[in-house]
Order: C-alpha cells, then structure tokens, then sequence
C-alpha cells in the first residue's frame, strides 16, 4: 500500500504571500543547504528543476523551483495520443463572430471527472507559439482516480470553483478550492481533482503567454484590491510508493494525461507521480479567497473603469494592456451623485467573457433567459453592450442614496485585448445559447430625446 506523509490536520497547511520565494519539506533535512543539486542530494532523493521562465528571464519575473523528490517526472514511457476527446475533437475550431453571445447554466456531468469534464468554449492564439488563452467551462461529477495526475504543457490554468468543493493535489502539496475561491495550476505542474463534497462546476482561463501577476496600484498607493499576503501556496507533502516491478501483470500503474498543443497524451508508470519531499523557489500553484479583496471605488460622482477590479493581470508586450485580465465585481457600496450607477453602455477594444459564480448581477436581471450562476456571456472586440432594458430604466429613475450592491452575488471577467473565437460546441452543440440574448436585453429600449428640449 502506499504510505502517505501527513495526517487530516496537516493536509491544507499554506504559506502566504503571492510572486514570493517559498521552501518546503515535508521530512525535516530534505531540503538541501547551500547547493540546488549537490552530488547526493540528502535522503537519496532526485533533485528535478521545474522552470515556468527562460534561465535568463530577468530576476523579477524569474520563476523556477527545485523539487527534492524520490525518483524523477522523467521516470515513464512514452506518451500516446489519445482519440478523440472534449479538449482534441476537431470542434475545437474556432469561430470569430461579432455577435453578442450569452449562455443558460451549464450542465452538471454526473459521470465524469474533472478532466473529461473539461470543455473549451472559446479563445485565441496558438500554444505553440505561447500567444494567447483558451477559456473552458468544467463540470465534474467524481474525483480523478488516486492512480492519476494530469498537466498542460500549453499553459497556466486559472480555475474559478462555481458550485462544489475542488480537493487539489498537486506535486507541491495540496489546495482545497470553494466557491469563491480561486487557483492557479502552473504550466507543466501534475495534479489530481478529487470532490469531498459531490458533483462541482466552474470556469476555466488557460493562459498561454505568460504568468499572472498582481496589477500595478498607481495612484491608488499602496494598498487595495487583491494583497499580497492573502495568496496561499502548499506545503510539501508526498506519497512514498515507488516499485520499480513496472512490467508485471499485478504492477500498480499510475495514468499520466498530458495537455500538449490542445491534444491529449497518455502514459503509464510504476511509481506516484505525487512524491516531491520537499521544494524551493517561485513557481508553484497557489490560491486566493475573492472575499479578501478590497474594493475601490468612487466617492463622488461617476465610477471608474471595471479595469478597478482587476484581481490578476497576464500583461502583453504592449504596456497597460493584458493577455487575460481576471475581474471581478463583488459586493460594494454605491454613493456617487448624479451618477448613472451600472456599468455604462460601450464598445470595447477589449474582450470580455463573463460567468456568475453566485448571486445576481447588478446590470443584468436573472431569470429565465437571462444571466445567472453557472451561466456566462461574451462581448467580443468593439460589439456594443450594456445593461438590459429594465436595468437601465430602474438605474435612470432611481433616488440616488448611498446603496449596496451585489449582497451575496460575484460576477466574475475574464478581459482580452485577443479576439476571441467561438467552439462549434459553444455555438451549436451545448444547447446553452441565448438566442434571443440581444433583442431580450436590448431590443426594447426606448427612446428618450426630446428633440432637444430638456426633460
């Protein structure tokens, strides 16, 4: 049987910070002192370096780590491809379109885990390039086998945990994710999903290009929005089952699925791929609680731009404009005067994909047909949106006094200066689409000119 390091207690242990230097062992003396990889690394384990940067990245966007662990990830047979899966099937291609798309919930997958539960709905750019981003929804409804472990080699995954609990494990320890809670699984790193409390649903930002980071405050100073210190990494923890009788009839097989240029790949091996005794350095996944964040907003009139509620940002080479900026609008207070309070009717440079975790969205009504948990909408580069009919007359009408909003609700953005295109599955095959979404929301509105008189 394998032999496991840590006790109930001791599984969901973290440090705090976010972009900091990290060490961890979970066998006091696993870590070495004062080399990286000395010629025996202490306890006969592998030293194995997991680089999520180039060697010669600049110090301050550098991300390596050591991992100490029993035998090597290298340590398998070759991989195989896999037939036709959600992530490879050939409705994979995308679409560009300039419509305005919405979708209902969707659907639970009572018999699926989390990988096979995974479907791409839109995105751009190309992975072997690293340019770009895919967006996914999931839904899983049982945990990975303990035999397994999964990874991307195409990029970061930023998991947003919609309805159901996600027992993380991962080769640098453990994550547990609620909803509203968030993760990163970086780019190469092997986990597993196990659900402790039945069938869970999200959304999914694989980032191609790049890694997140915190964004710039500015003229804000220097605190507000996403801290620091309110970032949460594992702690090592490993599984102590390596036989090296890998070809006989009742070896044990662990399955390995890896994510490469959008196909899936498999291998098997004798030995957990979950036995990294102890770690060091700046790449690793982490997670974040969206309850910590700290909202800015205006105190007279007006608002400022969405761009205030930016949690994590992926920048491009062009500076103050994102690959992927990950959004939020919790609950806040509204107190401008004379302001017209939702988000205003625009057109964007920029793409937005939108899902709900919980509650209702201030510039959207629920409902039937309309935007609720478990749902999502797209506005794609420069397509005119805003709020719905009734949302504006309400907000056009209202008695302005100091009011809070959102009161147990999060919507949640995924913003790209990238247009997006659109899976066939996503347009045609989910049967998710909204398609009276525009004349729903929009169709109605009246006309309030007075042919230039005042009101």
């Amino acid at each position: 049987m394998p032999v496991t390091n840590f006790s109930f207690q001791e599984k969901y242990q973290y440090q705090n910070g976010f972009d900091s230097y990290f060490e961890s062992e979970a066998v006091p003396g696993a870590l070495p002192v004062g080399h990286n990889s000395p010629q025996k690394p202490p306890l006969g384990l592998y030293a194995e370096k997991l680089s999520g940067t180039a060697f010669t990245a600049p110090r301050h966007e550098n991300k390596q780590s050591w991992l100490y662990r029993i035998l090597p990830a290298c340590s398998h047979p070759p991989f195989m491809p896999l037939a036709s899966t959600n992530i490879s099937s050939p409705e994979k291609k995308l679409h560009y379109i300039p419509n305005q798309l919405r979708w209902d919930p969707f659907d639970h997958l009572p018999d699926t885990d989390f990988v096979s539960g995974l479907r791409l709905l839109a995105g751009a750019g190309d992975p072997t390039l690293k340019q770009g981003l895919g967006i996914y929804v999931f839904a899983a409804g049982v945990s990975m086998s303990p035999q397994s472990a999964f990874y991307s080699a195409d990029g970061d995954l930023l998991i947003v945990a919609q309805e159901g609990v996600l027992d993380i494990r991962t080769e640098l320890g453990w994550l547990l994710v609620r909803p509203m809670e968030i993760c990163v699984i970086p780019r190469g790193v092997r986990y597993q999903v196990h659900l402790p409390s039945g069938p869970a649903r999200g959304y999914a930002l694989e980032l191609y290009q790049g890694h997140f980071s915190l964004p710039e405050l500015g003229p804000i100073g220097s605190n507000g929005l996403a801290n620091a210190r309110d970032f949460q990494a594992p702690v090592a923890s490993f599984t102590e089952d390596h036989s090296e009788e890998g070809n006989g009839e009742n070896a044990k097989k662990y399955t390995i699925t890896a994510k490469f240029n959008n196909t899936l790949f498999q291998t098997t091996q004798p030995h957990t791929p979950f036995d990294v005794v102890a770690w060091h350095g700046t790449y690793y996944p982490y997670k974040y609680d969206l309850g910590r964040f700290n909202t800015i907003g205006s105190v007279s009139f007006d608002h400022p731009d969405p761009s205030i509620f930016t949690v994590l940002s992926a920048p491009s080479s062009v500076p103050g404009t994102a690959v992927a900026d990950f959004v939020i609008f919790p609950p806040r207070w509204l107190v401008g005067e004379d302001t017209f309070r939702p988000p205003w009717y625009h057109r964007n440079t920029m793409s937005e994909f939108m899902g709900l975790i919980c509650g209702a969205y201030d510039a959207k009504k629920g409902g039937s047909g309309g935007f609720v948990p478990g749902g999502a909408s797209l506005h794609n580069v420069m397509s005119g949106h805003g709020p719905d009919m009734e949302s504006y007359e309400g907000a056009r009408n209202a008695e302005l006094k100091p009011a809070k909003v959102g009161g147990g609700s999060c919507a949640f953005m995924f913003e790209s200066c990238l247009m997006v295109g659109v899976t066939e599955w996503a347009l045609d095959k989910c049967d998710k689409v909204q398609t009276e979404y525009s004349e729903h929301s929009w169709g109605g509105l009246k006309v309030h000119w007075k042919g230039g008189q005042e009101e």
